[in-house]
């Protein structure tokens, strides 16, 4: 085999593996309250994830690919070395915080690595600044949203409900939160997939693969689609319970109807980003919605020293996996990679 093919396979390997990574760290986002509220044993949970994180595919277009391919570095800069750092620090950062059992964003440990190994090649000119600063701003307008829509339903079910027994409430709520659980899985695989096909397509650009101009999101290979919603699936499939603990337990308790809020409130924020374009992080938005939930609900119920600890996380994400990618690009760029 051709020696730069085949490093280019490995790297696109390492990508997927990233990806496979992200949908075992992620897998909370998507079960943590369908499977505290005990709706779901963990095993359905995450089988039922894994399905809709596949098709999400068919849903939604390339849009937050186009943005990781070319709207965060410019694609000129990029070679195996930035590619292979970005990643390096993203997965780093990733496995740390999946140890110490912290919500992290793998979508924020993307685009730090992508912003460190960048800069540490070409310099600050190399950075798409306005994609950067659009995505910064949805580090707090994601969670905002979730929050905020969790509590609007969270009040507008309560009143529509107010004559009904509880039983009754927490019967259909059970039944309802099967769809949200579903619903908030397919935008989970929307934007979080495209993150990686993103990398993987500009990773081939680079390389002189997919021709002289970086095509649009549409024009991407199909196998690049596949196997990262596939990877990611796999990855969701594996589980994550350290992070569903603190997410679904740790940060308040949750019934079948707060649960249902708090995936829907994340559902409409993410199926909005990800419609224009911004790579956001489904872990900053469910944990905004499952606060707005407990706050509305009883607000003493949030552990709020547990939800501090989960923003000092977010605060770390791209600092520290920019970091790592700077100290590894340097590393292949000696070796000549």
């Amino acid at each position: 085999m051709d020696p730069k093919l085949l490093t280019v396979a490995t790297v696109v390997v390492v990508a997927l593996a990233f990806d496979f990574i992200n949908g075992f760290h992620d897998a909370a986002n998507s079960i943590a309250t369908v499977v505290s509220t005990r709706v779901l044993t963990p095993k359905a949970a995450v089988a039922l994830a894994a399905a809709f994180n596949f098709i999400a595919f068919l849903v939604f277009p390339l849009h937050v690919a186009d943005t990781i391919g070319k709207g965060i570095l410019d694609p000129s800069v990029v070679d195996m070395a930035v590619i292979s750092g970005a990643l390096v620090g993203a997965i780093t950062w990733n496995l740390l915080t999946w140890w110490w059992g912290l919500p992290s964003s793998s979508s924020h440990a993307l685009v730090g690595g992508l912003i460190g190994a960048g800069v540490a090649k070409g310099g600050f000119g190399v950075l798409g600044t306005a994609k950067i600063v659009e995505t910064a701003m949805f580090i707090v307008i994601s969670p905002m949203l979730g929050m905020l829509a969790s509590a609007l339903l969270t009040i507008g079910c309560a009143w529509l409900l107010r004559h009904k027994t509880p039983g009754r409430v927490d019967l259909w709520f059970r039944r309802l939160q099967l769809v949200s659980s579903s619903a908030f899985s397919i935008s989970h695989g929307g934007n979080d997939a495209q993150k990686t096909m993103g990398i993987i397509a500009v990773l081939l650009f680079s390389q002189g693969y997919l021709g002289e101009t970086f095509p649009k999101g549409e024009e991407f290979p199909l196998w690049i689609v596949l196997s990262c919603h596939a990877a990611m699936g796999l990855g969701t499939l594996s589980g994550g319970w350290r992070i569903v603990k603190t997410m679904g337990m740790r940060l308040t308790k949750l019934k079948p109807f707060g649960g249902f809020c708090a995936e829907t409130g994340g559902a409409a924020a993410i199926f909005l980003a990800t419609a224009l374009g911004i790579p956001v992080s489904t872990t900053h938005t469910i944990t905004g919605g499952i606060v707005g939930v407990g706050a509305v609900s009883k607000p003493g119920s949030v552990r709020w020293a547990v939800a501090a600890r989960i923003l000092w996380a977010w605060v770390f994400t791209i600092p520290a996996s920019a970091a790592i990618a700077v100290v590894t690009y340097y590393l292949l760029r000696d070796l000549g990679l």
